[in-house]
């Protein structure tokens, strides 16, 4: 099955420390969402990156089809205040 790179770029540079209550409410729904996903197997790891230019959210999803894809980010809380891209992508994993 393909992988998808999701990256949650936030609605401004400052948004991880100064969230509005309202803003905070929708994260811990997208967290929440996110982790629904991880238990059905479809996320394999996500979280938020600290990179020093600013910080973004990451994701990765096995899926079937990038329909999949669109599906997964139109139904995230998140996606109403921040921006997805996505981008398909090679993962390596370990044996099993």
């Amino acid at each position: 099955m393909p992988f998808y790179f999701l990256r949650l770029t936030a609605s401004r540079p400052t948004f991880p420390q100064d969230m509005t209550n309202a803003e905070r409410a929708i994260m811990h729904q997208h967290a929440a969402y996110l982790k629904s996903f991880m238990d059905m197997g479809v996320v394999k790891v996500y979280g938020p990156v600290f990179n020093p230019a600013g910080a973004f959210g990451m994701a990765v999803l096995e899926v079937e089809t990038e329909d999949q894809v669109k599906q997964i980010i139109a139904g995230d809380p998140a996606s109403t205040i921040n921006k997805y891209d996505y981008y398909p992508m090679v993962a390596v994993l370990p044996d099993k």
